[in-house]
This record gives structure tokens, sequence and C-alpha cells, in this order.
């Protein structure tokens, strides 16, 4: 049995730059899912087919959910790109770490063995990066849709002591987001790897089936809950505050 770490790994080195497990994973999501929108982007037609109708039924099933946190579809549509750019990002991250194939391939690094590759949400790193990206980018949003000074004024403001205390807490609380979408998402997948690397372990044929299935059902419930709050998050900066 593989030994745990809560460390991602590393395989290789470019130059000074230390690549690992989850990394290389992340990127090779990043490469099927640019494959994937180039090759859909060449088959779009007037007349969809059904491989284009079930995607067009997605994308509106998707704007119709953004509709009711944001409003109005024109918003909708404009940030339609983060939200399910961030989506789909984790969603293949997520799958991909639960494929047979890329859990059984293991190397020798440093005495060790290693899985070559390792869901890149298990990895803090990944997961921190991205609630970065999701917290900054909301804020950067907000002060273009609003202005700068009124989106500060959320936070910073001399009206009265109570507004000055409760913005400095809204100011606290945006660092504190990150903590929580990092660690929320971080957990959930690295407790179901440890959870399958156990049960496949103990039991390697039929029973850690259900748990696989389980991990599947997981990983679209991260990926939906860490988009949907960016989403929430994001209708709010993008209003004046009352």
């Amino acid at each position: 049995m593989r030994e745990i770490s809560i460390k991602a790994e590393e395989i290789f080195h470019i130059g000074g730059w230390p690549v690992t497990n989850a990394l290389l994973l992340s990127t090779i999501a990043l490469l099927v899912l640019l494959a994937f929108g180039l090759v859909l982007k060449r088959k779009i037609l007037l007349v969809p087919g059904k491989l284009q109708s079930i995607f067009e039924l997605l994308a509106e099933s998707l704007l119709d959910l953004m509709d009711s946190v944001l409003g109005e579809r024109k918003l909708s549509e404009k940030y339609l790109p983060l939200i399910a750019t961030i989506f789909l990002f984790i969603l293949t991250s997520n799958w991909l770490g639960l494929f047979p194939v890329v859990g059984s391939i293991d190397i020798a690094e440093g005495g060790h063995i290693v899985p070559l590759f390792r869901a890149p949400s298990s990895d803090l790193n990944f997961t921190i990066a991205l609630a970065i990206i999701s917290v900054f980018g909301v804020n950067f949003l907000g002060a273009f849709a609003i202005g700068a000074g009124k989106h500060l004024s959320k936070f910073f403001t001399l009206k009265n002591p109570i507004f000055s205390f409760v913005g400095l807490l809204e100011f606290v609380s945006e660092f504190i987001k990150i903590i929580s979408f990092s660690f929320r998402l971080f957990g959930n997948v690295f407790a179901g790897e440890v959870l399958l690397m156990i049960v496949g372990f103990l039991a390697p044929h039929v029973v850690p089936l259900p748990f696989l299935f389980l991990e599947v059902f997981v990983g679209f419930i991260q990926a939906f809950i860490f988009s949907m709050l960016t989403l929430v998050f994001l209708s709010m900066a993008v209003r004046e505050a009352h």
C-alpha cells in the first residue's frame, strides 16, 4: 500500500521548478478541456446536431440558474465564462483523478513509491490557487461593474462607527473565503482518495465500486458548490451596497 501524503509528491523538475503529480494531472485536465473546446467550436452548426443540442441545453440550464441569482440574462451571459470555466475545470480535474488507469501508475521517487498522477483538488496548493482566483476575480469584477470607489466603500467607510466596523469585518471575510473555499474542496477530495486507497487495498475488486460512484458524485457536487458560491459572491459584488 502507498504512503498517504497530504502534500503532493514531486515527480520531476523543469529547471528549478518542481512538478508534482497533482500539477501534472491538472495540466492534462487543462489540455483535455482546451482540445474538447477547439473540436466543439469547429463543429458548431446553425442547425445543431444531437451533441450540440445537448451542450446548448446544458448552457441554457446554467444560464437559467445564473438568472435566478443575478436577476437578469445580460449579467448571466457576461459572467457565464468565469462560472462555467471554474465548474468544468474542477469537475474535469476531480473525475480524471478517479480513472482506474490514472490511479494505478506508480513511480519510484526518492526511495518511495508514489503515484504518477494525483487528483489536483487533493493538493492544497491547487485549491488555494483556485480560491484566490475566485475571490480576487469577484472583487475585480465588482470594482469594474460599479466603480472602484463604490466597491471599496463596502469595506471602508466613515459614515458612522458601526458601518466602519461592519466594513472591516466584510474585508476580513474576503480572506476567510479563501480559506473556506480551499479547505472545503481539498478536504472532501483528499478524504475520498484516502478512502478509495484503503478500501482498494483491503478489498481490491468489487467492494470499491460503490465508493467510486460516491466519489464521482462528490466530485460533481464540490465543483458545483465552488462555482455557485463564486456566483453568489459575484452577484453581491456587482451591485451597489444599500
